[in-house]
């Protein structure tokens, strides 16, 4: 009963707020609704799955050769497996938040929820800032590593430029993502975005196979702790795609209907992340521990071109995704959040973007800035912070009587859901915080170390004269 007044409450308000916005029969209306205005539970799995798995594509045989080939995959399930559980937490608080506020006749008409938000409402404002300050670095880091890879990408199809002029032309398009007004308006882009991941991943597969094993081809790794721990959270990475799981719940018409969505997204994810990386590293071993960028060693055809080209666009997608909660931040903080004036948000987001520019041109390091971003901020921002959340938040009898959901049965009840996670917060704070920091933070100093900040062209191969 109480399962169907939350329904009630959060499917009515939100398609008021949408029968709002007009019931135009009109061909513009139509084509909207078709192309730029999503809400529903397909709407939200392409863009889960699409924003999950982007140009880590690219960087996942590099992880294989750190890792060998049996840990490679034996991570990337059970990291998969454990971002779905950490996703679905994050979906619970949220229901939990905005069915209380709803209750109290909170109107979020033209407001955005957010992760930052959720916990103040559940904790205080002390999560709050932690959550922000976490959430906040993880996303503005996640929108530097796309500007690295598309200039990364570009430079095998064009070497006329360097990778640091790539960057400054890419960082002024993706700028233009400030005119998408919130995540309803990816329809389109999530479902282009996912074919195009989908075409790499195979491309990646079957031109690896055709392609056959290197001469002298070795498969050695893992050889030092270092690179397995690098390895292993570039792969923790690759599964904590989930920091914008609050936005696009709130862009749908029934966020309820989120909590196994995730999960279905990282099950077609790892159809396309375990063949293509065990392909590549079955094909090129060792030397793919010089080159992060999988498309380096595979010779240049008109499929490759066109795989190069697709993972672009696809970067602009992402870069979109991760910037644009960012976005919604800064609205918040200048008054100008619940605005109808598109041009008018467009022009205050363009500041957010000009410090990711500049670090992605300092930063160059394509692979080893993921791990470095894995270990000290998604280990907090999408598994240590919504597990310890979850049990805090329902920590009093009273908030479990009254839990807008209760736990899976199959878990246990309460006593399976705490056990669930405390080991999620135990296992990524030593394994992925603390092996996983120091591992990354080695290699990114050794990256530092032997390219220099600022470097003009990472990994590029030297040109004869």
């Amino acid at each position: 009963m109480a399962s169907e007044k939350v329904e009630t409450v959060i499917a009515g308000n939100y398609l008021e707020m949408e029968r709002g916005e007009g019931d135009s029969n009109s061909a513009k209306s139509k084509f909207s609704k078709l192309f730029w205005h999503g809400g529903s539970v397909y709407d939200a799995w392409f863009s889960c799955a699409s924003n999950q798995v982007a140009q880590v594509l690219l960087t996942l045989p590099y992880s294989f050769s750190q890792l060998g080939m049996i840990s490679g995959i034996i991570f990337q399930l059970f990291y998969g497996l454990m971002g779905s559980w950490t996703a679905y937490l994050i979906s619970v608080l949220y229901v939990e938040y905005r069915t209380r506020k709803e209750r109290e006749k909170v109107d979020f008409r033209n407001h955005v929820i957010q992760w930052f938000e959720v916990l103040d409402g559940l904790l205080g404002k002390h999560w709050r800032n932690v959550g922000l300050f976490f959430n906040c670095t993880f996303l503005l880091f996640g929108s530097v590593i796309q500007l690295i890879a598309c200039a990364s990408n570009i430079y095998y199809i064009n070497d006329n430029l360097d990778k640091r002029t790539w960057t400054y032309i890419f960082g002024a398009c993706c700028a233009t993502t400030v005119f998408i007004p919130s995540f309803h308006n990816y329809r389109i882009w999530s479902f282009l975005g996912l074919m195009m991941t989908s075409y790499t991943a195979w491309y990646l597969t079957i031109a690896s196979l055709v392609h056959g094993q290197v001469e002298g081809v070795k498969h050695s790794g893992p050889t030092t702790l270092v690179l397995y721990f690098t390895g292993a959270t570039n792969i923790l990475y690759t599964f904590g795609g989930h920091a914008v799981t609050v936005e696009i719940m709130h862009a749908m018409w029934k966020p309820q209907k989120f909590k196994l969505i995730y999960l279905i997204a990282t099950l077609y994810v790892l159809t396309l992340t375990l063949p293509s990386a065990s392909a590549v590293y079955w094909a090129f071993g060792d030397l793919l521990l010089t080159h992060a960028n999988a498309l380096s060693l595979l010779p240049r055809t008109g499929f490759r071109d066109t795989a190069v080209i697709l993972m672009l666009i696809h970067q602009f997608i992402t870069f979109g995704f991760a910037c644009t909660p960012l976005y919604f931040v800064w609205e918040k903080c200048i008054g100008v959040h619940e605005t109808k004036s598109v041009f008018m948000r467009a022009l205050v987001r363009l500041p957010v973007v000009i410090p990711i520019w500049f670090l992605a041109i300092i930063f160059p390091f394509f692979g080893p800035i993921n791990s470095t971003v894995g270990s000290l901020l998604v280990s907090f921002t999408v598994y240590i912070i919504p597990a310890l959340a979850h049990m805090v938040t329902f920590a009093p009898a009273v908030a479990r009587e009254n839990a807008v959901e209760r736990p899976p049965s199959f878990l246990g009840g309460w006593a399976g859901m705490y056990s669930m996670n405390a080991f999620v917060v135990v296992w990524v704070f030593v394994v992925g915080f603390g092996f996983g920091g120091w591992a990354s933070m080695l290699n990114f100093i050794h990256q530092v170390d032997s390219f220099g900040l600022f470097t003009k062209c990472y990994q590029c191969p030297k040109h004869k004269p």
